[in-house]
């Protein structure tokens, strides 16, 4: 077994043939191993082994004698279909030259019945274009019996199949079938929109129709009540009838459009029965407000704008009760109040283009009119429910030359009135200074006046139809924000001696507020969608970069980002100039107290009741005077920030200047924490609940310098072993910062507390 070991470790594996003695000594090795016990199994292993090569022989002969038998059937089955093969490509090649020969034999035959098949093709066109005539001719007698037995509702129904006829046919190459169509349409429609209109125009008249009038003063004039019925009763059968017409007007007449430079939306043509009804209104209009008459005045839009809303307001009330039913039965889905202003909005849209170049370059007049027109837009979509998807008079206001001046004249408006607000006498007092509640943001005047400039400016164009046109208005905007920053900015620098001062204060409160008002408006749902069109233009032009586009996109950043950060920037730097201003104070009045004797100071023992430095009373009324004065200067939210930057000033010069430059004996210990605890935090306690935690260092350096003797050698061993030893080799033994927290010192670090330690000199004399 030693030996077959030995052999077993010097046989290695080739993994690239096939390794027999590997494999036996491994077999080896696993049946029988180094245990002499199992050599009683060879007998068995040599039964199994000589077993299993048998049935591999018997597989192998198996094999090879059944292999030669598959090669044969494979060959002879190639051998089958070669000769089927063969066998089919001689039919396929008797079947080709029959088909040829039948082909020639039957080439004249092809000939002449092609020329029969073009000649019924030709007749069957022939006959369809009869069809078609006949078709016509039938509903055209169809209409004219109708007529001599006047049965109008029938021939509108009549006539309004033969216009469906003509709008199939619009795609046919027969010019005179068109012609033919078209002509027998317009013929009829003529005749019956003559009748129709006739006859409702005479029961227009009878209701007294156009009302001048307010709905409640309205009185159709009817010679007797009883009538009443039978008067609405053929409105509503007339009206229906010209409904039907509404397919054959379509096609014959064409509407009046504006030119595309408008960009007006596509809008239906007003139906039929409501034109007939516009027509008197039309006319009025056009007579007044067209040509020399004194009421077309280009100074006075609001004449004619106050009239179409007269004329929307005093008759909704009719055509909601009366009109709209007729169109419910019909299956009509027009909005008959709808479809009325939209017929009267388009007379102002027509005067609008023909007024506007007359006055484009008056600042006065324009301006007028675009004042003018918004008011009417604002009445019409609140009062009169008018849709946004209409054409509107803003689609006028959007034309490029329009709205280029338009916008030049609310620059040039908005500039001057930021100049007449800052130079005006009341510019930096708040209208709100005598009432507290309102006046919490103590909001100046200008401050104020501005953003409701911005605004009357945003409610101005909110509702121009293109997003790139609410952008320009935005740019407008943003540039105003910035113009009116740096005009404060001017301002500020001419106060900036009295950086206390009345002034300055109310024009820190103004950027404050102005920032605050902006970061509003940019979670307002307007600005919102304002940002995603920005978002598209911008990735459209590759004007931003990923990051902003992203930052835009998850909505991290707003539209006034740029503005907001500018006016942050300036509000910190005012403050700052602030604080640094009051600490130049503080630090004057705190020359007497940093030179105290505090090595000579009684102890507390020694003294009946404790009471303030009179070194610190400067100090301390210089803080007082000022928290007060600004406190009432300034908005809560600057004044925070004011108390705050000023309070982590004041903690940092008392503990440097003042603790750090001297050493403490007992009663200088206890003399300064009663200055700082008593005296100088609760000077802030009015504005936050824990005024020390401002004042972390010096609360924390009075904590160090007042702890009992013992505490403080045990304190000081504490940090010595851990300096030296650098970690605590005892894990059982608390860590420098462990200890420092147990007394309620974290902001200081270790090397500090051993400063302040070695300030101290009421250390006993220990030979230490």
């Amino acid at each position: 077994m030693a030996a077959i070991k030995v052999g077993r470790e010097q046989v290695t594996r080739d993994p690239d043939r096939c390794d027999i003695p590997y494999y036996v000594a491994e077999f080896i090795e696993r049946e029988v191993g180094t245990d002499l016990n199992c050599l009683k199994k060879l007998g068995k292993l040599i039964e199994e082994l000589s077993e299993n090569k048998k049935q591999l022989e018997e597989q192998v002969l198996t094999v090879s004698s059944e292999v030669p038998k598959r090669i044969q059937n494979a060959l002879k089955n190639a051998e089958d279909s070669k000769k089927s093969l063969s066998q089919l490509l001689g039919e396929e090649t008797v079947l080709f030259d029959s088909i040829n020969s039948h082909l020639l034999t039957a080439q004249p035959w092809m000939e002449d019945l092609g020329v029969l098949i073009s000649q019924i093709e030709e007749v069957e066109r022939h006959l369809a274009y009869l069809k078609w005539i006949s078709q016509i001719e039938e509903l055209s007698d169809n209409i004219q019996q109708y007529l001599m037995t006047n049965n109008v509702p029938e021939a509108a129904t009549t006539l309004a199949s033969m216009a469906e006829l003509d709008i199939k046919l619009q795609e046919s190459s027969c010019s005179h079938l068109l012609t033919f169509v078209r002509s027998t349409v317009k013929f009829w429609h003529k005749i019956l929109k003559d009748k129709l209109s006739s006859d409702f125009e005479e029961i227009l008249t009878h209701l007294h129709w156009p009302f001048v009038g307010p709905p409640q003063s309205q009185v159709f004039g009817l010679a007797a009540p009883a009538n009443v019925p039978e008067i609405y009763n053929n409105l509503e059968t007339l009206f229906s009838q010209l409904l039907k017409l509404q397919t054959s007007d379509e096609l014959l007449t064409k509407p009046k459009q504006l030119p595309e430079k408008y960009s007006l939306p596509p809008s239906p043509p007003i139906i039929l029965p409501m034109q007939i009804m516009l027509n008197p209104l039309q006319k009025r209009f056009k007579y007044h407000f067209t040509g020399n008459r004194q009421t077309n005045v280009l100074s006075k839009p609001e004449w004619y704008l106050t009239q179409v809303l007269m004329w929307i307001g005093n008759h909704a009330k009719f055509l909601d009760d009366k009109i709209q039913p007729i169109l419910d039965k019909a299956g009509s889905s027009v909005n008959a109040r709808l479809e009325f202003s939209r017929a009267l909005v388009m007379l102002i849209l027509e005067k609008l283009a023909a007024d506007i170049p007359c006055l484009l370059y008056d600042d006065n007049l324009f301006c007028h009119l675009v004042d003018e027109v918004l008011l009417f837009e604002r009445e019409l979509y609140a009062t009169h429910g008018y849709l946004s998807s209409f054409p509107s008079c803003m689609h006028i206001l959007s034309e490029e030359t329009c709205f280029q001046r338009w916008l030049t004249v609310e620059r040039k408006f908005a500039l001057q009135k930021m100049d007449s607000i800052l130079s005006s006498e009341a510019a930096w007092v708040s209208q709100y200074k005598d009432i507290t509640d309102v006046d919490e943001m103590k909001v100046p005047d200008c401050a104020e006046t501005f953003t409701t400039l911005l605004q009357v400016i945003t409610d101005r164009y909110k509702n121009l139809p293109t997003a790139s046109r609410k952008l320009q208005f935005l740019e407008l905007q943003k540039d105003l924000v910035d113009d009116f920053r740096i005009r404060l900015t001017q301002v500020m620098k001419e106060e900036t001696r009295a950086s206390l001062a009345f002034r300055y204060c109310a024009i820190l409160n103004a950027v404050n507020y102005i920032g605050t008002v902006l970061a509003d408006w940019a979670d307002n749902v307007f600005f919102l969608e304002l940002q995603q069109a920005a978002l598209e233009v911008c990735a459209d032009s590759n004007a931003f970069s990923k990051l902003q586009l992203g930052q835009l996109a998850c909505m991290e950043s707003s539209v006034f980002d740029d503005m907001i950060n500018l006016l942050e920037r300036l509000k910190h730097d005012m403050l700052t100039r602030q604080v640094d201003h009051v600490f130049r104070e503080v630090k004057d009045a705190a020359k007497l107290y940093k030179k105290e004797r505090w090595l000579s100071l009684p102890s507390q023992a020694e003294q009946a009741v404790m009471s303030l430095s009179s070194t610190a009373c400067p100090l301390l009324l210089t803080l007082r005077d000022r928290l007060l004065q600004l406190e009432q200067q300034l908005c809560y939210s600057l004044f925070k920030i004011f108390w705050q930057m000023l309070a982590e000033k004041v903690d940092m010069f008392i503990y440097q200047e003042v603790i750090l430059a001297n050493h403490f004996n007992e009663g200088g210990a206890a003399q300064l924490q009663f200055d700082m605890t008593r005296n100088l935090f609760p000077l802030f306690s009015h504005y936050c609940k824990r005024p020390e935690n401002y004042f972390k260092q010096i609360k924390e350096a009075c904590i160090i310098l007042n702890l009992n003797v013992g505490s403080a050698l045990l304190l000081k061993d504490a940090l010595h072993s851990a300096s030296e030893n650098g970690t605590i080799l005892d894990p059982n033994q608390p860590s420098a910062t462990a200890v420092l927290n147990e007394l309620g010192v974290y902001k200081l670090a270790q090397q500090d507390v051993e400063i302040l330690l070695n300030l101290r000199t009421n250390w006993p004399n220990i030979g230490k």
